[in-house]
């Protein structure tokens, strides 16, 4: 079983969305989490909703700071994938254990002011983060924590509607 931290600034959104795939899919292989590095006070309820319309249990979901991963208590993180572009630029605690990183930008769908533009959004970002999602667990279990590196980045770089800065980071 290996351990994915999902970070994104406020841990509001792609974040939450991506923890709550990843664990409705991954079964006895990923366990996810997220985290963000200013955290709101509690998810975005646009999402929160797209998540119970889809089937996704909610009641587990916070916002959280991602320096309750880095204390010595915390859950072994295995894999830390940044979600939007700005938590990719910012300075991470330092993660027990190194952790393989990556980066799976894509827009923030809580950006749109107009409701119904801002849940077109989250469907959107939902449908983007599943199939790369989708891709991660389709990657051999036994690569090493640079393939490993390099495919997560692949996975962020050529998935539909990657940012500037994930399509960057697969030369990195």
């Amino acid at each position: 079983m290996k351990n994915v931290l999902f970070l994104c600034t406020h841990n509001s959104a792609r974040s939450i969305l991506s923890e709550a795939i990843l664990n409705a899919k991954g079964g006895d292989r990923y366990k996810a989490y997220s985290a963000g590095s200013a955290p709101k006070t509690a998810p975005n309820p646009t999402g929160l909703a797209l998540l119970e319309e889809r089937g996704h249990p909610v009641d587990q979901l916070t916002s959280k700071s991602w320096d309750m991963f880095a204390e010595p208590d915390a859950p072994k993180i295995d894999v830390i994938i940044t979600v939007c572009d700005n938590a990719k630029g910012e300075v991470c605690p330092i993660w027990p254990g190194h952790p393989v990183a990556a980066h799976w930008g894509i827009e923030d769908p809580s950006a749109a002011s107009d409701p119904e533009a801002r849940k077109a959004g989250f469907a959107e970002a939902y449908r983007q983060l599943e199939a790369r999602i989708d891709a991660l667990l389709a990657l051999p279990v036994d690569l090493s924590d640079i393939e490993l590196k390099q495919a997560l980045n692949r996975i962020g770089a050529e998935g539909e509607g990657a940012t500037e800065t994930a399509k960057k980071a697969l030369s990195a």
